[in-house]
């Protein structure tokens, strides 16, 4: 039995066909949504970024057909549209899962365990990086920095974040989203589908209760030096190794509102520990 090209993911340098338009009531849906934002702008080919968040939030990820609409409204070829698209990893170029499940793997969260948790979570949920789940739930990926370093190892599901994890925390968090258990993040609005996430960073409100209320900061950690630039004095703070305490201190859960930093102690994750040499040692002129 012999398999064609195509089917083997074989390009034979032939030109696409033209992508496909939408339906019409999807078009006529989509136009009305588009103009709206792009009324917003002085010059439309500034209103290309929202479209696109747009156009993902119909099908998911950013077809040929979304690109095509966009470059339409916009007056645009479909290079110049496919150009940004494909620069943002924001925007997805195939069908992925109701949520984005992204792991920082950058330097300080790969030594706080990020790296341990990535690896669980493939394991977990026996998909590798970029793939998704086969009941389309869950999408796992790793990420670089999230500008949330005070509260590594951090996760983020559809761009909202969940702070401090372990690679036991995470599983369960990726368990309740495949089961359709409530999953809050530690800061920042509800959790919604990658889809209504897209039609939100498009420009439309979000009009779930309590979403707009919900709100996050940034942790002392990040913090310390702007407070030090106002001349503010930092208070001096012990740090303990991660599952230590003071001898004869009462042990001491953080409110929410305190939301301590994780820098305690980094775990033994990274590919950088004393257990994992990056490779052989010599003196200077070996």
């Amino acid at each position: 039995m012999t398999t064609s090209s195509s089917e083997r993911g074989v390009s034979l340098g032939m030109p696409e066909l033209p992508a496909p338009a939408y339906p019409d009531d999807v078009r006529a849906r989509l136009e009305a949504d588009a103009r709206e934002v792009i009324a917003r702008y002085p010059d439309s080919r500034s209103a290309l970024l929202p479209l696109l968040h747009l156009v993902q939030s119909e099908e998911g990820h950013v077809t040929r057909t979304g690109m095509r609409f966009c470059a339409e409204m916009l007056d645009l070829t479909t290079a110049e549209v496919t150009a940004v698209a494909t620069f943002y990893t924001m925007y997805r170029r195939r069908p992925s899962g109701d949520y984005q499940v992204g792991v920082c793997t950058n330097t300080l969260c790969a030594v706080m365990g990020g790296d341990a948790i990535f690896e669980e979570l493939q394991e977990h949920l026996g998909v590798g990086n970029g793939q998704t789940t086969d009941d389309g739930k869950v999408t796992l990926e790793h990420i670089e920095c999230n500008a949330a370093c005070d509260f590594a190892p951090v996760v983020m599901v559809n761009w909202e974040f969940f702070d401090n994890q372990t690679p036991e925390s995470a599983k369960r968090m990726v368990d309740d989203l495949r089961s359709g258990r409530p999953v809050a993040p530690t800061r920042g609005a509800p959790l919604c589908t990658f889809k209504e996430t897209a039609r939100i960073l498009a420009g439309f409100p979000d009009t779930r209760e309590g979403a707009v209320e919900a709100t996050g900061s940034a942790g002392p950690a990040s913090l310390i030096g702007l407070k030090l630039a106002k001349g503010e004095a930092a208070p001096a703070r012990v740090v303990h190794p991660r599952g230590e305490a003071p001898r004869g201190a009462p042990p001491h859960e953080p409110s929410p509102t305190e939301h301590l930093s994780s820098h305690d102690a980094p775990q033994d994750t990274s590919a950088s520990d004393r257990s994992h040499p990056s490779g052989p040692v010599a003196e200077e002129g070996e």
